[in-house]
């Protein structure tokens, strides 16, 4: 093989098992996703959502992404948030947190502290019983496999399927709350996007059940 071939053959290898990682969501999404997507919806305040490095990367993207789709979102940073920022989150409001292993300390204690003020805790991590997802009130469950990340430990793979389940959360809540175009150009003036003089057709509506409507998850929360 050539050299050009060694090269293109490798970043065709990572290119498919970052793909494999996103599809592989696909078949996991159950009533954990609805419920989540309804504890959001029934959010009558902000969502703030937090991780640390590559999570908070994600957190980030996901807290704009969220904002343009008629759901308002901020980012918070969990050392941040250990160092005052918190005080912004009230019992109106609900928090995502991002960690992948779901043991970062500071990640585990700005949940602790958004809970104090009688914030929801949405936890996205690779396990419903790690730290984290045990002082949520919900979590919901992103794992990949080994191979998704480079070498099994750089975070890549999984900030891709964790923001692509973002993504599906924001479109799902957009046609809930029946968001329109008008309504998201508003928001965003500036840009190619904000020069279109036509519109795609509004999205259609989609009914999400209320929390009450839902069965509760049998898991233990906030030990």
């Amino acid at each position: 093989m050539s050299v050009n071939g060694d090269v293109l053959d490798v970043a065709r290898q990572r290119l498919a098992a970052e793909a494999d990682a996103i599809t592989a969501l696909i078949a996991g999404l159950d009533e954990d996703f609805v419920r989540a997507a309804a504890l959001i919806l029934d959010t009558p305040g902000k969502v703030f959502i937090g991780g640390s490095g590559t999570s908070g990367a994600v957190a980030r993207r996901m807290a704009h992404v969220f904002s343009v789709t008629g759901t308002p979102a901020v980012f918070l940073s969990p050392m941040d948030a250990l160092h005052g920022a918190s005080g912004a989150i009230g019992p109106a409001d609900a928090v995502i947190l991002i960690s992948n292993g779901g043991a970062s300390s500071e990640v585990i204690e700005s949940a602790r502290i958004a809970a104090s003020h009688g914030a929801r805790i949405i936890a996205i991590t690779r396990g419903h019983e790690t730290p984290l997802a045990r002082e949520a009130d919900h979590s919901l469950l992103v794992a990949v496999h080994g191979d998704a990340d480079i070498g099994g430990t750089i975070a890549t793979g999984i900030t891709l399927a964790q923001s692509a389940l973002g993504d599906a959360l924001a479109e799902v809540l957009m046609r809930a709350r029946g968001y329109t175009w008008a309504q998201f150009m508003h928001t965003h003036p500036a840009g190619a996007v904000g020069m279109r003089e036509q519109l795609p057709e509004d999205l259609p509506r989609l009914e999400l059940p209320g929390l009450d409507e839902l069965p509760a998850r049998a898991k233990t929360v906030r030990a």
